[in-house]
């Protein structure tokens, strides 16, 4: 059956059949006609506008790192793709499956260079080097199709963002349409069962091996902790990777911790991620290294693996565990050694305990399966290697891309798509101005995310920087903060301050019971730099 459709209600008829309703974004005239389908399109989609595109951008990213599934950013072209260009580098860094759905100046005026509003030059070159997929649909006919193909990129391989560009005329072009969007399959994965064996192979002989897992692991949580509990590895996870394997578990590391074992660590097995720290800043050395990772350019990046395997983790773990087994694999028992490891890293790290107190307090008022969204910030940075973290997708962090600003607006998309969980952000005064004003959003859309402000008037880590490295040249590192009571308050947000941990616990309880949101300002001087650990 053909129907009549403008090419704005094609792809929302596209997002629809994919169950991508929820969209982030602003409206703005070249898109003019995607948001009258939005609107048409009446309750069957959420939209979630705000007060700046990369809030949008960001919001999309938290939305998908939280659930493991694609979320949507929606934005004007030009100024408005460069604004959300922050949030699309992250999520491309982050292997994150955002959806990345812009607009373009009209069809016959792309690439003139002639002056039309939004028109920057090379959009899609931008976009393309941000994006694993990018295509632009030209007609509205093929706008289902175009939506399917960027889902199914996004499904396959490694996870990271594609983008659809659809021009502002094609948007409004109405026009026979097929009469249901296509919807994109998932292909069938072959199971490398070379590969699998060859791992098996040189894990029955390992004596002290080593798992790090980063965020192509976080689905397959079960199947790597019975894995470490076969082999009696300990397992690393840094920032993408905590809470795969939960804190309480003996055998689970934070990255500092782990560096004592590696001396004696024969196999190192990196399970959708690069384990680059250690790789690179521990030594390679004579050990043998298994590699799986859905994106076989990986494989030779941080030293050419032993054993490289490319596929899903959630594919290839289930058979490498009854191989194991079949072949009756077993490491001996390490629990008095990694007591002895525990042990002597909460020694070492009791210099952060500050930082610690803190991370306790906002840890029980989480409770197992709260989300935590960290940020470029001392206690930011303490909570990567000191903070337990029981659940995977709980612990959300910038990766490598180090985006300050980036947690407030990261966590508001957490929140918005996990409503009943609770959802911790915590922040600096520095990072928290870069998106303050998405308070007005998270006002309006009823977002009860809870975000704990630390207040030192600075930009602190550098402002430390300066001063114990570069003879106290401090500079452009002091700041000046508004009335944050007032600031915050005039949004019709909630307002608590607390001086001390033993205060921050009953103002988390009364912010966690506000059905908005709320901001816990807590006044600090200088913490422990965790640079130490580096």
């Amino acid at each position: 059956m053909v129907t009549y459709r403008t090419g704005g209600e094609s792809v929302v008829a596209g997002l629809k059949a994919h169950g991508l309703t929820t969209v982030f974004g602003l409206p703005g005239v070249q898109n003019d006609w995607l948001y009258n389908a939005f609107y048409d399109a009446g309750d069957d989609f959420r939209v979630i506008h705000t007060r700046h595109e990369q809030g949008a951008g960001f919001m999309a990213l938290g939305a998908t790192m939280a659930t493991g599934l694609p979320s949507v950013c929606n934005v004007v072209p030009g100024p408005g793709v460069l604004n959300a260009g922050a949030a699309l580098a992250t999520a491309y860094g982050l292997n994150a499956k955002l959806f990345f759905l812009t607009g373009q100046v009209p069809q016959k005026m792309i690439g003139r260079e002639l002056g039309t509003l939004h028109e920057v030059p090379d959009q899609p070159g931008l976009l393309r080097s941000l994006s694993k997929h990018y295509d632009r649909v030209t007609h509205p006919a093929e706008a289902g199709t175009k939506v399917a193909d960027a889902v199914r990129a996004l499904n396959t391989g490694r996870p990271r963002p594609v983008t659809l560009e659809v021009p502002m005329d094609v948007l409004a072009m109405r026009a026979p349409v097929p009469g249901a969007s296509p919807v994109a399959s998932e292909a069938d994965e072959l199971i490398d069962a070379e590969g699998i064996d060859n791992a098996v192979s040189v894990l029955a002989g390992a004596a002290n091996p080593m798992i790090f897992v980063a965020n192509g692991a976080q689905d397959v949580s079960a199947e790597v902790t019975a894995l470490a509990e076969l082999l009696q590895a300990p397992v690393v996870g840094y920032r993408t990777g905590r809470g795969i394997v939960d804190s309480r578990h003996p055998l689970s590391c934070f990255l500092p911790e782990a560096k004592p074992l590696w001396a004696e660590t024969d196999v190192v097995i990196a399970l959708g991620g690069s384990a680059r720290s250690a790789l690179q800043g521990w030594g390679r050395g004579a050990r043998t290294l298994i590699r799986i990772d859905a994106d076989q350019t990986v494989h030779g990046r941080y030293g050419q693996p032993d054993v490289a395997i490319t596929g899903r983790l959630e594919s290839h773990l289930p058979v490498l565990l009854d191989a194991l087994r079949a072949k009756g694999v077993r490491g001996p028992d390490r629990t008095e050694q990694m007591r002895q490891v525990h042990a002597a890293w909460r020694e070492r790290s009791a210099v952060l305990d500050q930082q610690i107190a803190y991370l306790s307090v906002i840890r029980e008022a989480l409770g197992d399966d709260g989300i935590f969204v960290d940020e470029l910030t001392q206690i930011g940075f303490a909570s990567r290697i000191v903070m337990p973290v029981h659940r995977p997708r709980t612990f959300l962090s910038t990766g490598y891309m180090g985006t300050l600003g980036y947690g407030f607006p990261t966590a508001l998309g957490a929140k918005v798509a996990k409503p009943d969980t609770r959802v911790l952000s915590v922040t600096g005064d520095g990072g928290f101005l870069f998106a303050a004003t998405e308070l007005a959003t998270a006002v309006q859309h009823g977002i009860g995310l809870v975000t704990v402000l630390f207040n030192n008037s600075q930009y602190g880590n550098v402002q430390q920087m300066q001063r114990d490295l570069y003879g106290g040249r401090v500079i452009a590192t002091d700041l000046v903060n508004p009335d944050f009571e007032g600031f915050v308050t005039s949004f019709g947000a909630g307002y608590a301050r607390a001086e001390s941990p033993a205060a921050l616990a009953p103002a988390l309880d009364a912010a966690f019971a506000n059905p908005g949101p709320t901001v816990i300002e807590v006044p600090v001087g200088d913490m422990v730099s965790v640079d130490r650990f580096r």
